[in-house]
């Protein structure tokens, strides 16, 4: 089968060597049974690869089954993707079949796989292994038989090392795995793809096509396109609708091109659960510790030098700079007579609470359970009791947020 021709059927413009050898590898996996993991940026066109595997391989007249995991609720996943029993959890009124048995014998496309809760990432890690699963509430194991293609655009060996991804699990998935390049890293595609999208545009929206002068075709080609395909096809509907020259100028194709001051990265959404959340509030306080230790030792050492004192001159004019510089807030901390001399050194006199009193603190809560409600109440009032941007804010889930306000009883 030439590559041209899968080109064709299912879509796929470009001549990049990059996206005609991860066409070439699909191909050549499709007629075995091997697990495929599908790798890329946000908006990349993965979608198009497990149905090409499919379509190539024997079980091709059999169910074609797409998954999104991190469209799916952490508490109902194993449920979609396993099946349940009648009454296994409030709700479940009747037995249900899951994703894995409803698609056996066929092809399962497993998108965004790297968002699948650790538990649910044994089940599937079997299901792999030994063709068996087990539907919530059920203590019998069914038999199925499916091959199992996944995606993701997150860096799976780094949230192995985070523990979010089981090791074990991204070798059994990453079997054959086929990488889909960014659309920076295949240039010759991006005025080809423009193309394509404006002639459809123009037929759905009955209008004339609209072009790019030379100028305004080198600025689409050296634009980096953080969101790849999905970012281009956009932004060239939007000015086939809007614009009323169909000439396009740079001038007017700028416009349209988000301006960011952010490093070129790939356009990757790393979610944030609880976990992280917790940790990154560690670290900020380990740091806040750290200063305040360091603090200390410097008030010791300048005691030390106020009381002991130093027979070396220069040394003992910057131990002054450095007393008073460190005190200048405080006026009861330094004597303001405290003056080197070059015949003795006199340390002056100061009563000890002075300082002592450098060394008072407010006494605060540092449990980790009492910030967290801190933060998610000022969250809250900030954006007025919103919690989707509440959650933003946070850098956590909105999924994460509701069981948080759950389990503190905050009112929000």
């Amino acid at each position: 089968m030439e590559v041209q021709q899968i080109k064709q059927r299912f879509g796929i413009i470009g001549n990049s060597p990059l996206i005609n050898r991860a066409i070439d590898i699909a191909v050549q996996v499709a007629p075995t049974d091997l697990s495929v993991l599908i790798t890329g940026e946000s908006g990349s066109g993965k979608e198009v690869f497990p149905k090409i595997i499919h379509q190539y391989s024997a079980r091709k007249h059999e169910s074609y089954i797409a998954v999104n995991c991190g469209a799916i609720p952490e508490g109902t996943i194993d449920s979609e993707l396993f099946g349940h029993e009648k009454g296994s959890f409030t709700g479940a009124h009747d037995a249900r079949k899951g994703y894995f048995e409803v698609a056996d014998k066929g092809t399962i496309f497993l998108d965004e796989v790297g968002e699948l809760p650790l538990s649910t990432q044994v089940r599937l890690l079997r299901v792999i292994e030994t063709g068996e699963f087990i539907r919530v509430g059920s203590s019998k194991a069914q038999k199925t038989d499916v091959r199992v293609v996944a995606a993701t655009n997150v860096n799976l060996m780094e949230a192995i090392y985070q523990n979010k991804f089981r090791e074990d699990l991204f070798y059994r998935l990453n079997t054959v795995p086929i990488t889909i390049p960014s659309l920076r890293a295949r240039k010759e595609d991006i005025f080809l793809l423009f193309r394509k999208f404006a002639n459809d545009f123009a037929e759905r929206y009955r209008m004339p096509s609209i072009k790019l002068n030379e100028d305004a075709q080198r600025i689409l080609i050296n634009f980096k396109w953080p969101g790849n395909v999905r970012q281009l096809k956009n932004i060239t509907e939007q000015i086939s609708i809007i614009e009323q020259e169909r000439n396009i100028s740079p001038e007017a194709l700028q416009a349209y091109l988000p301006v960011s001051t952010m490093p070129n990265l790939p356009a990757i959404y790393k979610p944030v659960d609880e976990k992280t959340f917790a940790s990154e509030r560690e670290i900020l306080y380990q740091v806040l510790f750290d200063m305040k230790r360091d603090v200390n030792d410097l008030k010791k050492l300048v005691n030390e030098i106020i009381h002991h004192g130093t027979d070396d001159v220069t040394v003992r004019e910057e131990n002054a700079q450095l007393i008073k510089k460190f005190y200048a807030d405080n006026d009861q901390s330094i004597s303001h007579d405290y003056t080197p001399r070059q015949d003795s050194y006199h340390p002056p006199q100061t009563d000890s609470h002075i300082i002592e009193d450098t060394e008072e603190y407010v006494e605060e809560s540092l449990s980790l359970q009492d910030k967290e409600i801190e933060l998610i109440k000022k969250a809250l009032d900030k954006h007025k009791g919103k919690r989707k941007y509440a959650a933003q804010n946070l850098g956590i889930s909105e999924r994460t947020l509701y069981r948080k306000i759950k389990e503190y009883d905050i009112d929000g």
